[in-house]
């Protein structure tokens, strides 16, 4: 790919991702990060080449100019988006595939003095949030997610999100949790109440409680049914009655913008809080 295309590939990138962006001059002056880049594609060519002292040379103009250090020696791919771009550090022999994003803050750091491969490996589609720290020769896969001030020193599997110190993987979706799901739904809709945040793999600690609360009404529930129906099949009369409704709408709404409001920063990942 030459110079102008892959220059035009980079600014369609930064359309795609930054609601901010309004032009093509005001991307080209005013983004770090994108400078940033440019400059280590040239520091990249002459490190290459074993001229380590200009190349050491630009890398620090870079940081003096953008606030970003990038380590001539690092590989990065296409369309590689620093976003904010101020106190991102990436190590000599850090890999960053095609399409990936990092907000400020964001180390690809090390965890050894000793030579050889020592920074992380990140896949295709890789998003760091802010401030994260991944540390040590780990491999982020395709399409992996890291959130804000998250420390992460264990290889993360493909199409996950991790959070926290250190970094734990919140679960991805299974069919086995989608059916849990459904049936903690059905549940909170039978007793009146649109209960938030219901998913099994939410993180939230309020939000597992109350998904316990209706597996255990759901098992409770199933029990009685059973006994009614045993009752009514000796001549009894039980169980006529339809269960009240809860009175929640104003707690339900009030979580349940809650709960969406976390759930769309996990799956559209702008970690810029």
């Amino acid at each position: 790919m030459g110079v102008i295309a892959r220059l035009k590939d980079d600014i369609s990138s930064i359309y795609h991702r930054d609601p901010a962006a309004n032009g093509t001059i005001e991307i080209l002056l005013n983004y770090p990060g994108m400078q940033a880049i440019w400059i280590h594609r040239i520091s990249n060519k002459l490190w290459r080449r074993k001229w380590c002292l200009s190349a050491r040379i630009l890398s620090t103009f870079s940081r003096w100019l953008t606030g970003v250090e990038i380590h001539p020696g690092a590989t990065i791919g296409d369309r590689f988006f620093i976003d904010h771009g101020m106190g991102v550090v990436i190590g000599e022999t850090a890999e960053i595939g095609n399409d990936c994003t990092l907000y400020h803050g964001v180390t690809l750091g090390g965890t050894t003095w000793q030579a050889g491969k020592r920074h992380p490996t990140l896949g295709n589609n890789v998003v760091i949030g802010a401030g994260a720290q991944i540390l040590g020769p780990i491999t982020m896969h395709d399409g992996a997610r890291v959130g804000s001030n998250s420390v992460v020193v264990k290889e993360v599997p493909k199409d996950t999100t991790v959070v926290g110190i250190p970094a734990r993987v919140v679960a991805k979706p299974t069919e086995e949790s989608k059916e849990h799901t459904k049936r903690r739904t059905e549940m909170a809709k039978k007793y009146g109440f649109d209960a938030y945040a219901v998913s099994p793999d939410n993180p939230d600690p309020v939000a597992n409680a109350i998904g316990q609360m209706l597996d255990h009404m759901h098992l409770m529930d199933s029990k009685v049914q059973e006994v009614c129906q045993a009752v009514q099949t000796l001549g009894g009369s039980v169980c006529t009655e339809k269960l009240p409704e809860l009175e929640v709408d104003e707690f339900s709404d009030a979580e349940l913008a809650a709960a969406k409001k976390r759930q769309h920063a996990i799956d559209e990942f702008d970690p810029i809080i």
